[in-house]
């Protein structure tokens, strides 16, 4: 089998219903695939839509557990029977040719290990304009080249539309599961950690060609959300390069330096947000710092 798309999921039923019909439209694709409904332990009808009998024998629906978005992703890598395994997350669409592209991109060198894409939104409502362009991608965007190239560091592709060549896992671990969202948080890093393992024994490309749409629903479309992403952004950064609380002092200037800026750019919406955000990254930061002084990584 030349490719298995993994779509994890958690509590989202119909958006992946909607996610698992976009790959299905895939347009003159030749090959053999596969979709893993990867079911992140919902409690909605995610189980009931997926074991009707409608869907083709290509879509196959597992059940992981353990709650962890990194949990899922693995037992995706485990369950996979593809050369290349397409991640696309429960709230993306893929594009007609997504699956194609990217394999043409693996296709190029053997020493391609991973492949990120071109990722759009669909904002619900209309993208806010308080939301600076700087921090555009923490709502798992990117529009990195209008090319095929390789990505360099410290650029990193993105979940949403991220894919694999299986055989990397024979001799690099997969995700961490110390990372990765659980439930309502919003611990990440998980993949940027993994694609830089990745990295030092392959390459990693990006293309434009293999897109998805991603949803950006209206509950994230508040300045309240931007804030907690942030803050937990720090804390996946303190988890994965294991920081430790000797470095609050740097980390309390550095708010204060933020709040300076406020003061001085009160009438520029977007730049007060860009500096609340460096704040509530902070706090993350110093948070997480002391989880891991007290070994405390949960």
């Amino acid at each position: 089998m030349k490719a298995s798309v993994a779509i994890c999921t958690h509590n989202r039923a119909t958006d992946t219903v909607e996610a698992v019909q976009s790959v299905l439209a895939q347009l003159d694709l030749h090959i053999d695939f596969e979709i893993l409904v990867i079911d992140n332990n919902s409690k909605d009808n995610t189980k009931e839509l997926f074991h009707d009998s409608h869907w083709p024998k290509q879509v196959r629906y597992i059940l992981e557990s353990r709650l962890g978005l990194s949990y899922a992703r693995n037992r995706a890598i485990r369950e996979a029977k593809g050369e290349f395994i397409l991640f696309l997350d429960d709230d993306a669409l893929a594009s007609p040719s997504w699956i194609q592209e990217v394999i043409n991109v693996f296709e190029l060198d053997e020493q391609i290990g991973c492949v990120g894409g071109k990722i759009d939104p669909i904002w619900e409502g209309g993208k806010p304009d308080w939301i600076p362009d700087e921090i555009i991608g923490l709502y798992t965007l990117m529009d990195f080249s209008d090319t095929v190239v390789e990505m360099k560091p410290p650029y990193f592709p993105f979940g949403a539309n991220v894919s694999f060549r299986k055989s990397v896992f024979n001799n690099i671990a997969p995700f961490r599961e110390d990372l990765g969202r659980v439930g309502s948080n919003l611990l990440s890093s998980e993949e940027s950690e993994l694609i830089s393992r990745i990295r030092e024994k392959y390459k990693i490309f990006y293309t434009p060609h293999g897109s998805v749409q991603h949803k950006i629903s209206k509950s994230r479309l508040n300045k309240r959300w931007l804030m907690r992403r942030m803050y937990w952004q720090g804390i996946s950064d303190a988890t994965r390069y294991n920081k430790s609380s000797w470095g609050l002092f740097k980390h309390i200037a550095r708010i204060a330096q933020a709040g300076v800026l406020i003061l001085l750019c009160m009438n520029n919406v977007q730049k007060v947000m860009s500096q609340l955000v460096k704040i509530s990254y902070r706090n993350g930061t110093i948070v997480g710092s002391f989880r891991n002084s007290r070994g405390l990584n949960t």
